[in-house]
């Protein structure tokens, strides 16, 4: 409520100044409450329309959608004439920095195409991050809202990832995977959106007043525990963990706080137990009948679950308001759960202490069955307890790709192709599964250079933002305002970590629905500023505008920029719309149209290399073989390092009876990608018909 430490303290002598003081509260409530649901409700529908992140269209949408707000945020802080020291600058800039180096990889990368959207997506996270930090200089107040729009989005998801295992064949008829996995068809992203509400619930199950509230935060709990538990996901695990320890660390609201864990997680251990007790609905390939049978019995239990843990919230939330500690008890009772919290580490210094293998050889054991690739978990709960991962085959190959580009890298977006020409494992892997590693291999040493210093800086903007502020629970039962804010702030800062140890063993942060939300947290902490400080605002006249050139030109050169960047992200989607006319065309009958809408596809894209396929294809149809071959060959001037371009090559020259010169450029894609099945049949293939054309008959 640190808005309300601005309202004059004696406008009017007694009953008119307390009136006036719930009126002011009453309205910050409100506000809060309304801005909270807008901001609610459009993470939630981002998560939902752009789902993985890997379908074009609706993500070229919200990327477009997030460059204009963040643009006409910069307007609204021009025109209100925010002074005070521009907190979070620095962040900004090197963000920017990461963006254009991101850009700017296009230029040499192994897949240009491939680097263009992750530059668009670079771009959008960056104008998340920046309409963040604007937002909490133009309204610091606000704060609540965006902690509350974390959390209630997440339990939104967490309930329909569970909803689809409940009616199986309404949502998701094709999926035989028994690990939770919508919306975002991936169950690492759900269990991270899980995990990033935890601490958002926390805050809310512990602020004083709002006793529905906080009543509800203990089947939200239990919702985002069980999404969590049902993903087996390693890293939301630990992430949610890592989360909720730095929470009760930071925030001196321990109290009511355990509690709705305690509840919360009661609620989820039903809701587990029963989930891993039944096969058919947490194993893979059981069949619909089974499925569903075992869905509408979870949701039964469901049910009962989430209407027993409200009830149980608001009987808690009932006693902690009748319980009243005093100060030493409160501070007693805090202190308890913090070393009960280190006793964990503890523990685990113990275990290794005692271990027959020793301190040393249990870390070796355990280093070696972090690093052991070759070790399957498998989709089954108990992976939930396991170390072996395949993780380490990825950022292996990560090293391996940036050590032969340390500089700069193969491009952003390169690994999945560039890590073909050193491995010949048949397994296909997109992502290094860890922001480190693949920033290494997409960027290079430049690139880890602008994550680290964005990093330092954005730490130092937290640090000055969380300084200095009183955390004891005695100044927040009092209603000290700043300490009420410190709360929310240290719930941001967690949300965050939440986000940054699943980024770094996992590549969910190219899941716009999970990065998104933790960039909202991450920018308002910091462009809040130090919390003592208050951000004046003062509203331009639009007579006045015209005395003020400079504000001016740096709103149009914002448009402008705007502009720019809304054409660049726009683009590659423009490639694919008319890529698929020129398909459908050809399939009308119509080759002269075709011809055209191919055409203007590499114009909007002059880097991909889909359209030249299909233009070749277009051409070829039409019986125009030297223009087929000629795009083809296009296609690998454009990306010589991509083993696709000359698999496609090869195999044109196959079917056109070219065996000799299919085998040259089929060799060239095998050097590429050694573990193609597909590359080595065809040069088996174009081997027999040379060996068919030169024997003598």
């Amino acid at each position: 409520m640190s808005s309300l430490a601005a309202i004059p303290r004696r406008v009017a002598p007694g009953p008119a100044r307390a009136a006036l003081a719930l009126l002011a509260q009453r309205a910050w409530l409100n506000a809060n409450l309304t801005l909270g649901l807008l901001l609610a409700g459009a993470l939630t529908l981002f998560a939902f329309t752009t789902g993985g992140g890997v379908d074009l269209e609706p993500n070229t949408w919200a990327e477009v959608l997030l460059v204009v707000i963040a643009a006409a945020l910069f307007v609204a802080a021009i025109a209100l004439r925010a002074r005070g020291p521009a907190w979070g600058a620095i962040t900004v800039a090197l963000f920017a920095a990461l963006s254009a180096c991101t850009a700017v990889s296009i230029a040499w990368s192994v897949q240009p195409d491939n680097s263009w959207v992750e530059a668009n997506r670079t771009a959008s996270y960056l104008a998340a991050f920046a309409a963040a930090l604007l937002l909490a200089r133009l309204a610091p107040a606000r704060w609540p809202a965006v902690v509350s729009a974390v959390a209630a989005p997440a339990t939104v998801l967490s309930a329909y990832a569970l909803l689809v295992k409940v009616f199986p064949a309404t949502f998701d008829p094709g999926d035989l995977v028994g690990r939770v996995k919508a919306p975002f068809d991936y169950w690492n992203a759900v269990g991270l959106a899980a995990a990033l509400g935890v601490p958002g619930c926390l805050w809310a199950g512990s602020r004083t007043g709002a006793r529905a509230l906080r009543a509800l935060c203990v089947p939200a709990l239990s919702l985002l525990l069980t999404t969590i538990v049902l993903s087996y996901s390693r890293s939301a695990l630990l992430a949610a963990i890592i989360g909720t320890v730095l929470w009760f660390v930071l925030v001196p609201l321990r109290l009511r706080a355990a509690a709705t864990l305690a509840c919360g997680a009661g609620g989820a251990a039903i809701l587990t137990v029963w989930a891993l007790s039944t096969h058919a609905l947490t194993r893979d390939g059981a069949s619909m009948t089974a499925r569903i049978t075992a869905g509408h019995g979870f949701g039964i239990v469901l049910v009962l679950v989430l209407v027993l843990a409200t009830a149980v919230g608001f009987g808690a939330a009932f006693a902690t308001d009748r319980l009243a500690f005093s100060a030493g008890t409160r501070h007693r009772i805090g202190t308890i759960l913090i070393v009960a919290v280190a006793l964990v580490p503890a523990a685990g210094l113990v275990s290794l202490a005692t271990s027959s293998r020793g301190p040393t050889g249990e870390i070796s054991h355990v280093w070696h069955r972090l690093t052991n690739s070759t070790e399957v978990t498998g989709d089954v709960p108990g992976r939930l307890v396991k170390l072996g991962s395949s993780r380490s085959r990825y950022w292996s190959e990560a090293m391996r790709v940036g050590d032969h580009a340390l500089l700069h890298g193969v491009g952003a977006g390169g690994y999945g192709i560039a890590r073909t020409h050193y491995s010949v494992d048949p397994w296909i892997a997109g992502h290094a599964h860890s922001y480190v590693a693949e920033t290494f291999a997409d960027l290079g040493l430049i690139g880890i250079a602008l994550s680290l210093a964005l990093l330092v800086a954005w730490g130092l903007a937290a640090a000055r933002t969380l300084r200095g502020i009183p955390r004891t629970q005695d100044h927040h039962e009092a209603g000290h305002d700043r300490t009420v804010e410190y709360a929310g702030m240290a719930t941001l800062l967690c949300t965050v970590i939440v986000f940054g140890v699943s980024s770094a063993i996992d590549w969910t942060w190219f899941v716009p629905g999970t990065a998104v939300p933790a960039l909202i947290c991450a920018g308002w902490l910091a462009g809040r500023g130090p919390l003592h400080e208050r951000i004046r605002l003062t509203r331009v006249p639009l007579r006045a505008i015209g005395d003020r050139p400079g504000p001016i030109f740096a709103a149009a050169g914002v448009a402008l920029l705007t502009l720019l960047c809304v054409w660049a992200i726009w683009q590659p989607l423009a490639s694919e719309d008319a890529d698929a006319a020129a398909i459908a065309a050809l399939g009308a009958g119509n080759g002269k149209a075709a011809v055209a809408d191919a055409q203007r596809a590499i114009a909007r894209d002059p880097v991909a290399v889909e359209p030249h396929y299909d233009l070749s294809a277009i051409y070829s149809s039409l019986g125009n073989e030297t223009a087929a071959h000629a795009q083809l060959v296009d296609a690998i001037h454009l990306q010589p390092e991509n083993p696709g371009t000359w698999l496609h090559l090869g195999l044109y020259d196959l079917q056109r009876q070219q065996p000799r010169r299919a085998l040259a450029v089929l060799r060239k894609a095998l050097n590429l990608d050694r573990s193609s099945t597909q590359t080595t049949a065809a040069i088996a293939q174009a081997t027999a018909a040379l060996r068919a054309q030169t024997s003598p008959r």
